[in-house]
């Protein structure tokens, strides 16, 4: 059922669309991202606005183009520092293991505080909505970090991430992230989303600190995104 919510005046404009499905095709999902739709499990939603701090503020899309993305320094100090890690990259599966990495990692939240993974994911996440992989990052066997992508014909879009609150100095969030743009350049991908952002500063402005940045402007087109 797709419902829309869909108001414009020469001050104002606002999209709050959603709809639900349990089945989306590889060119399916990259169409529905490239116009600003985001997914938790099989709810597909897009929304331009939204209250951070009880203050009303416009929200984006974010995007790499991925021809044009190099690492920065500070990313490049993040690859060494967790360089001897091991990584794992398959379909994902939901395991006692994860969620008890998820109920630490949510702690660091102190509003909007999920109550489990399946908030982000179904329960058959490999497959639906659509095509999904998994990212673990261990130490022996020991799991630090977790994080779950889309996967489409031109795009991956990540999904959420997860990782040991005891060793947040190793910027594992971050790392996951790269080791998601490196699968999607491996497999000759055009573009990596990470998410929503705030106009304003936020929790999620660490998505915006990458090279070949571009956002959505809610009138169909996509733009280089320079933070003021």
């Amino acid at each position: 059922m797709f419902k829309t919510n869909f108001f414009s005046t020469d001050e104002f404009f606002l999209v709050n669309e959603e709809f639900h499905t349990s089945k989306v095709s590889p060119r399916q999902i990259d169409t529905l991202l490239e116009s600003g739709w985001r997914h938790f499990g099989t709810h597909f939603f897009r929304y331009n606005l939204a209250f951070n701090e009880g203050r009303l503020c416009y929200v984006f899309p974010l995007r790499i183009r991925l021809s044009d993305f190099s690492l920065s320094r500070s990313q490049r100090r993040i690859f060494k520092k967790n360089r001897n890690f091991q990584t794992v990259v398959r379909p994902i599966e939901i395991t006692e293991e994860k969620e008890n990495l998820f109920n630490r990692h949510k702690q660091r939240f102190k509003s909007a505080i999920p109550a489990s993974l399946y908030d982000f994911l179904s329960f058959d996440a490999a497959s639906t909505p659509c095509k999904a992989f998994e990212i673990c990052v261990y130490d022996d066997e020991k799991l630090l970090a977790a994080s779950f992508f889309d996967v489409g014909e031109r795009a991956i879009s990540s999904v959420y991430a997860m990782f040991e609150p005891e060793e947040h100095q190793r910027s594992l969030g971050i790392f996951t992230m790269l080791l998601e743009i490196d699968y999607a350049r491996e497999r000759g991908k055009s573009f990596y989303y990470q998410g929503y952002v705030y106009e304003v500063n936020s929790f999620y402005d660490y998505k915006k600190r990458f090279h070949a940045l571009e956002k959505f402007d809610w009138n169909g087109r996509w733009e280089i995104f320079n933070e003021k």
